[in-house]
């Protein structure tokens, strides 16, 4: 898997040990796609069948370990896997791979934001997927992945909406079969978990009033310094960066999925300033909003004529 940015933590301090943050298929500048979906063989295979230790900060993954043999590394413990199986890892949850030659499996990275009805505040599945687990794979769940493969290949305009539905579904048989089974969580998952509720409620609904940072380290009943602490051990940065990188997401959003002009967008998602929007959008993205924009204009669920009219 492509590596980003590394992030060392040291022990002895209650955080993780050393763990690099991957940042998978542009993952750190804006996901290229819907999803991701690949064979085990064609990732594993050009490593020595081997993926180190590591995390992602917004993918979820799914794997789906068909044949052949695999020994997990998930959150510091090692355990050898019963094949077939369905392994459930969301973000900042560390996880890495020593597999057979040869093995037969997939693995699907879905952006939290790509299924709000699967991963979003609302969604009841939510809970069972915010931890990791694992489950003996379901024998239907073959054809699921391929379709999903078949589909990326799609140009047409039923390739997004049958992609996230093949993936909607993935999901849900992932937390069926994860229902009463997965670990819980670590008291700094715990937090990480309630604090990003926090953030999905707040910033799509009344983030112009500006929640400091203290307002959300009150609602989860910590200190600011130990909400930042919390953050920084599960995503690699600040909990101020990472307030700002879920805004720029809502702000993807509303550049893909509406007509707001750039500066509205900014205004509304608590940017006092349409520079410094711009500025903090290009920190998180690569791109300018206008650039965003434009090179969407025409994808998959972006209204038709949305670029227009827009500056940066």
């Amino acid at each position: 898997m492509d590596m980003g940015a590394i992030i060392w933590y040291y022990p002895n301090m209650n955080q993780p040990a050393p763990i690099p943050i991957f940042a998978l298929y542009g993952e750190g500048g804006g996901f290229p796609d819907i999803l991701h979906c690949e064979r085990i063989a064609d990732r594993a295979g050009r490593h020595d069948w081997q993926i180190a230790p590591h995390r992602h900060a917004a993918l979820h993954q799914i794997f789906l370990i068909r044949q052949g043999a695999a020994r997990a590394t998930v959150d510091g413990g090692a355990q050898d896997l019963a094949l077939p199986v369905l392994l459930s890892v969301p973000p900042g949850v560390v996880h890495g791979f020593r597999f057979a030659a040869g093995t037969q499996g997939h693995v699907l990275s879905l952006p939290l934001a790509s299924l709000p009805d699967v991963f979003g505040q609302a969604s009841p599945l939510a809970p069972i997927l915010a931890r990791w687990g694992q489950a003996p794979a379901d024998p239907g769940l073959d054809a699921l992945f391929e379709a999903v493969m078949t589909e990326r290949g799609t140009q047409d305009a039923a390739r997004g909406p049958m992609l996230r539905a093949l993936a909607a579904q993935i999901a849900a048989h992932a937390a069926r079969a994860l229902a009463g089974v997965a670990p819980q969580p670590t008291r700094y998952a715990r937090h990480m978990q309630a604090f990003e509720a926090l953030l999905r409620q707040h910033i799509a609904r009344d983030a112009h009033q500006g929640w400091p940072l203290a307002a959300y380290a009150g609602a989860l009943g910590i200190t600011p310094t130990h909400l930042n602490r919390v953050v920084r051990a599960q995503t690699g940065q600040s909990a101020a960066r990472h307030i700002e990188a879920r805004r720029c997401q809502e702000a993807c959003r509303l550049l893909a999925y509406t007509r707001m002009r750039v500066a509205e967008v900014g205004y509304a998602l608590g940017f006092e300033d349409p520079a410094y929007f711009s500025r903090a959008f290009r920190r998180q993205t690569g791109e300018t909003p206008s650039a965003y924009r434009r090179r969407l204009a025409g994808v998959d669920g972006v209204p038709e004529g949305a670029a227009d009219g827009v500056t940066a």
